[in-house]
């Protein structure tokens, strides 16, 4: 199919099933981050997908090459992200099992019902406030900022959206995960497996990975830590089987 790139976007490829993406550099692009949710989010057959907050569709794309989940739908609050994402499930001829929908994340378990999902994923925004912020009205801003909703907000509705007993998948920055583990508990999801990542062995984590159950009891798994570069510019063998290289 004949898909139309716009001024400034290109197609970058995603070493998965043949599968391409399309993005703006001068808007917004995925990062490691987003790659690294797809290889530690656990989706089975027949499942469905919600991801909260999708950009240009990343996440939806890589479950569906990586997994064996039934049908996959991204919720984007910015519409030029999402007709990017839908022209990129256009591409990878995808349409019958990716959606992308145009819609507030604050908003969603009124946008899809309660218990509508057996699983929901989600790279939200990790800045509070105005920390660090240059631009508020920048899609990159947007996507890194709390802007347009709250860590409270991502998680109250993953909590309506989910089945009972169905499965939340986010990254985060550790420096929040006290208040992110507060939250979870708080509106009835139960952190069951976490994973801190690592630049270097040496380094501090600078982002974690959480699993955690719609009603599940308390008991949490910390998985050994990952390990992202073995060398200045060289990835270890976990992160080139994660992006598929």
């Amino acid at each position: 199919m004949s898909v139309e790139l716009l001024e400034q976007e290109r197609l970058d490829e995603l070493h998965r099933n043949g599968y391409y993406i399309i993005q703006n550099p001068k808007k917004f692009c995925f990062g490691m981050d987003a790659v690294l949710l797809s290889g530690f989010v656990r989706v089975k057959q027949q499942e469905t997908v919600l991801d909260l907050g999708t950009g240009t569709g990343i996440i939806p794309i890589l479950l569906e090459a990586k997994t064996q989940g039934a049908h996959f739908t991204g919720l984007e609050i910015q519409p030029e992200s999402a007709d990017m994402a839908r022209r990129s499930v256009l591409y990878n001829k995808l349409e019958d099992k990716i959606n992308i929908e145009i819609g507030d994340i604050k908003d969603a378990s009124r946008q899809f019902g309660a218990s509508s999902f057996h699983v929901v994923t989600t790279n939200p925004p990790y800045m509070t406030g105005q920390h660090g912020l240059t631009n508020p009205n920048t899609a990159k801003a947007i996507a890194r900022h709390e802007i347009l909703c709250s860590l409270e907000d991502v998680i109250r509705e993953s909590a309506r959206i989910l089945k009972p007993q169905g499965r939340f998948y986010m990254v985060h920055r550790p420096f929040r995960l006290a208040e992110i583990l507060v939250l979870m508990h708080q509106y009835g999801i139960e952190p069951k497996r976490m994973q801190l990542v690592y630049p270097f062995v040496d380094k501090e984590p600078n982002m974690v990975l959480l699993e955690g159950l719609r009603g599940g009891n308390p008991r949490i798994t910390v998985e050994k830590p990952l390990i992202v570069y073995q060398a200045p510019g060289v990835y270890t063998e976990e992160i080139y089987d994660i992006y598929g290289y």
